[in-house]
């Protein structure tokens, strides 16, 4: 068994039910990466996964970026991996940020890390501001990979696993999951 599945499933973080994405989409399965994170020796081997593929592809960045929340944690664990510094983005009002003093210096090689990529909006906001600073992004990395895709807009993922977990629009939603109870996991706010 992968590896990183296995450490999902011992920490309860792969759960089934009726899940309304952040997204507005539906699915049967959702990924709390935060239930493996809360184990500091799970989350140190999924850090190896990844930058163990990331010095694999060649890939040699001066800093790692979390986007906030789910980002954080694992940036600052996969930051130790590669000998890097960590810093995360965060929300104000709404809109994705650089606080509390971090820098990104023009030419700086960086990674986006996340807990799961799925349609990739959180990592782009942070490609933006990356940019904006004159930086360049060279992956997007990730502990689950569940966007169906090795690269978003040209830039590769490097994920500790992939899964493949079906979404569904409201209306298209299989008559099995409207009878269960819709939950909405997730720290995003919902888009409608």
């Amino acid at each position: 068994m992968d590896k990183t599945l296995e450490l999902l499933k011992k920490s309860n973080a792969l759960l089934e039910g009726h899940f309304l994405l952040s997204s507005g989409k539906h699915s049967n399965k959702y990924v709390q990466c935060a239930k493996l994170i809360a184990h500091p020796d799970y989350c140190n081997e999924v850090s190896e996964i990844i930058g163990k593929k990331i010095k694999e592809a060649g890939i040699k960045p001066d800093l790692c970026l979390g986007p906030a929340m789910g980002g954080v944690i694992i940036s600052y664990e996969l930051a130790r991996v590669l000998g890097t510094p960590a810093i995360f983005t965060e929300r104000v009002d709404g809109e994705m940020a650089l606080r509390r003093g971090f820098e990104i210096k023009e030419g700086m090689k960086v990674i986006i890390v996340e807990d799961v990529i799925t349609t990739g909006k959180s990592s782009f906001e942070s490609v933006d501001i990356v940019k904006a600073y004159g930086g360049e992004v060279l992956a997007l990395t990730s502990i689950i990979n569940r966007s169906g895709k090795d690269e978003i807009n040209g830039l590769p993922i490097i994920s500790a696993s992939k899964l493949d977990i079906k979404t569904w629009d409201e209306e298209d939603l299989p008559e099995e999951i409207k009878k269960i109870p819709v939950e909405k996991p997730g720290s995003r706010k919902l888009i409608k």
